[in-house]
């Protein structure tokens, strides 16, 4: 059926299905996507979180369920987090990769369409469940994970589907990070930040869906939609890190060794405790009409996405500073890219003696409060003639009023000081890490319970640095988007051309703060500060612009089993919330050096020129054979950059990071697909299954006189499936490589941010016993994937974050009636 829809489409797209999204241990739609051409997937704790389509950055797709927008549930992205859904709730996906005027302007990459259950799309009743565990190898926990399905028809015109998915997953994650590396005068690379960071943690995901529709006569269809999931997710984190304020004694080309008699070394050991709630919700109702020649269509929409924290603690730390000759020695090898390790010289016994370790810093999310919602509402009307020729002409025309609102608010309390002794000792647990030996490390419920049995009253709250990180985080934005479009459908044979033009407008009111910190010292209007000051301006930014948005694609069938397409349109993509809420962060010391952090209310949205040309050969009634050719011209593309010694909106500073538009960015891509089952062997060899995909992207842009890769934009991406599927028997062998990209834009080339290479196998096995019994087993990540992110030079590499999952294995039975 994928095969079929994506056959006939107006636009060149690839359709997922439900049968073989089932197919694969995915855990989630961001994951199930994976496998479609041209999609990689950027994780979060091994787990696929956002979707990049053709190597391109995630905030510049679109993600809609039954029509209606998914929204993320962070405060500063546009990219939705899709593992927040259960891949068991999905009917179908749709990735269009190129657009028409009757669809919204806002992509660049890919809309990514979601569909659920349609009851009166059924020809029976039907009910699934589905039963499993799933066993991670890290830390050797079994989780468990349920979901059930129904569509039910009263009669051939009412009818009502729904599911319901629960997923309580346990994990571990080993991970190293260091930073600010330098070179000393000798020549030796070492990071002045390495940290040994131990994960533990729970991801409790459910939803449910519900459907009905209704036909009340032949000529109206009506229907009323809803999806609600949400994702509980608990990081535990144990964390060891070395700090350095001096250059290295010695070293050599890949090894550095520090020794306390030149500087102070630093050694804290912290507990994360952060527990993070996401939620999606989307709820449509409307109908289809038909009237003679005329088609109606209409909507009315609303969708909710939220992301709640209440006590989480991020940090609480304990530190013990050695800076006298012979307190602590301790040398780095740095020859394994992604597994440097520490070996301590001197100073054993202090470095592992948890009563040296004191308390300094309690960090509390007493509250997150992160949503945003958008109420929508569309029409359109279609008129349908045929023309002298016996060619057909659809005229159709609509209109969409989205209005939506975002807002973000922090309290944040940091605790500094504590009302008596208070040490590691007091709250000593121990690790589950791999990759090190950590020494004496916090224990999450020894904390609960200190924390609980002395009250945070005793605990000594720093009101200032308080104030000033909660309010840095807080914005509201308001963004209406008022759009029309008009289009004309000609069929004539093998020939469909569809060509018209959208327009929209939009208009913003961001309102944020003006964050000053001035330290004691300084001269404010003329008279010195007495004390360490935070002054706090309420800032509001309003902006209207209008964009035309002409497009084509044409389909031509050159003979019964080959199809040519042809896509040209115009679209944009508006900047994330996060970086033009007008929020102006200045830090000021008492010699009047000020740095910033800035957002930019002026940002232009991205706007690009988009072109496709692709060949398809349905070869055989299961089999696909495609090709083609892409190409983008971005303007004004965002970047963040760093500046030195100058002023934004008025505020002087002498460094800041602004996110701005940068100048002309180009893409260019090729994108080739096979899949067929290969029927036509003799059995038992009739039962394989080959599915290939490969999308090569070249996406460059110009920012402050530098040519970069565009971010998160992976050169290859290349997914492939062996499968055998006959009688009671199904197997899959998948895997997915995406090749390294720029994560992040630094000062200069050496210290830009880049994400290695990643190659990821899963397996997956089912066998059904009876007409209704199917009994399946999974492993995710059967050979052990990693991710590493680096910095190029100079000379070498240089390690800025590594982790390892392992893998999980998942087993369970699925029922069917």
């Amino acid at each position: 059926s994928a095969i079929s829809r994506q056959r006939s489409a107006d636009t060149v797209q690839t359709v997922l299905t439900r049968d073989a999204i089932g197919q694969f241990p995915d855990q989630n739609v961001a994951e199930a996507l994976r496998r479609a051409p041209g999609i990689n997937v950027l994780n979060d704790q091994g787990e696929g979180r956002f979707v990049s389509v053709r190597g391109l950055d995630p905030n510049l797709n679109s993600s809609s369920i039954n029509g209606n927008r998914v929204l993320a549930t962070g405060g500063a992205e546009r990219a939705v987090a899709l593992d927040v859904i259960p891949s068991e709730l999905i009917e179908s996906i749709e990735i269009k990769k190129t657009l028409t005027p009757d669809m919204d302007g806002d992509t660049i990459g890919g809309s990514i369409e979601i569909s659920t259950t349609s009851s009166l799309d059924r020809r029976r009743n039907l009910y699934t469940a589905s039963i499993e565990g799933s066993y991670n190898d890290l830390n050797e926990v079994t989780s468990p994970k349920g979901s059930v399905d129904f569509i039910y028809k009263f009669s051939d015109r009412f009818g009502v589907a729904g599911g319901l998915s629960y997923y309580n997953r346990e994990f571990s994650t080993d991970n190293i990070e260091m930073d600010g590396w330098d070179v000393s005068d000798d020549g030796i690379a070492f990071a002045e930040d390495v940290e040994f960071r131990d994960y533990d943690v729970t991801r409790e995901r459910y939803g449910g869906t519900l459907t009905f529709d209704f036909r009340p006569n032949d000529s109206t269809q009506l229907y009323f939609r809803a999806l609600y999931s949400k994702f509980d997710d608990t990081e535990l984190r144990r964390r060891l890190i070395f700090g350095f304020n001096e250059q290295p004694r010695s070293g050599s080309d890949t090894t550095a060794t520090f020794d306390s008699a030149d500087g102070r070394i630093q050694v804290r050991r912290d507990l994360k405790d952060r527990r993070e709630v996401q939620s999606v919700r989307t709820f449509s109702v409307g109908g289809r009409t038909d009237a003679g020649a005329w088609r109606f269509n209409y909507d009315l929409g609303y969708s909710e996405a939220d992301q709640q924290e209440n006590g989480s603690v991020d940090p609480i730390r304990f530190q013990s500073r050695f800076q006298t000759p012979g307190a602590l020695g301790v040398t780095f090898d740095f020859s394994n890219l992604n597994r440097p390790s520490y070996e301590i010289d001197f100073g054993q016994a202090a470095f592992v003696d948890p009563d040296r370790y004191g308390f300094t810093l309690l960090e509390r999310t007493t509250r997150e409060d992160a949503r945003d919602k958008e109420f929508s509402l569309k029409g359109d009307a279609a008129y349908s003639m045929t023309l002298p020729d016996s060619s057909s002409l659809e005229l159709k025309f609509g209109g969409r009023l989205r209005q939506r609102e975002k807002t973000q608010s922090f309290v944040i309390d940091l605790y500094e000081d504590f009302d008596g002794d208070f040490t590691l000792a007091d709250v000593l647990g121990s690790q589950t890490y791999g990759l090190a030996d950590l020494g004496p490390l916090p224990d999450l419920r020894r904390v609960t319970d200190f924390i609980r049995t002395n009250g945070l009253g005793r605990f000594e709250r720093n009101d200032l640095e308080s104030d000033f990180v909660s309010n840095a985080e807080n914005y509201t934005a308001d963004e209406d988007i008022y759009a029309g479009y008009a289009l004309a459908r000609y069929d004539n044979g093998p020939l469909r051309v569809i060509g018209g033009v959208r327009v929209e407008h939009t208009v913003t009111d961001l309102n944020g703060n003006r964050l000053e910190l001035v330290e004691e010292g300084a001269i404010v209007g003329g008279v010195p500060l007495a004390d360490d000051t935070l002054f706090i301006t309420p800032v509001q930014f309003e902006s209207d612009y209008t964009d035309w948005l002409p497009s084509v694609n044409v389909r031509y069938e050159l003979a019964d089993n080959v199809i040519a397409r042809f896509g040209a349109f115009r679209s944009l993509m508006r900047p994330s919330f996060g970086q033009q809420a007008p929020r102006f962060l200045v830090e000021e010391n008492e010699d009047g050096e000020r740095s910033g952090e800035f957002g930019n209310p002026d940002l232009d949205p991205y706007r690009a020129w988009n072109f496709d040309a692709t060949l398809e050969y349905y070869f055989a009634p299961e089999a696909v054979l495609q090709g083609g050719v892409f190409y983008k011209k971005i303007t004004d593309y965002i970047v963040e950059a760093e500046f030195e010694n100058g002023t934004f909106n008025g505020i002087a500073y002498d460094e800041a990071v602004i996110p701005i538009n940068g100048e002309e960015a180009t893409v260019f891509g090729i994108e080739l697909s096979y899949g067929q089952a290969l029927t036509f062997l003799p059995g038992p060899f009739d039962g394989l299954l080959i599915n290939l995909n490969y999308t090569y992207t070249d996406a460059e842009g110009e920012v402050l006189g530098r040519t970069i890769p565009l971010p998160t934009s992976s050169e290859h991406t290349l997914n492939a499936v062996l499968g055998y599927e006959k009688g009671p028997l199904s197997l899959r062998v998948a895997g997915a490589y995406r090749s390294g990209y720029l994560d992040e834009l630094g000062g200069d080339a050496d210290s830009d941010r880049y994400v290695d290479s990643h190659f990821q196998v899963d397996l997956s096995g089912k066998y059904r016993l009876t007409e209704n019994v199917q009994l399946f087993g999974e492993v995710v990540n059967l050979n052990d994937a990693t991710y590493t992110a680096y910095q190029r030079g100079p000379g070498r590499d240089r390690l800025l974050q590594y982790e390892e999952y392992s893998w999980t294995a998942k087993f369970g039975v699925r029922l069917n009636f």
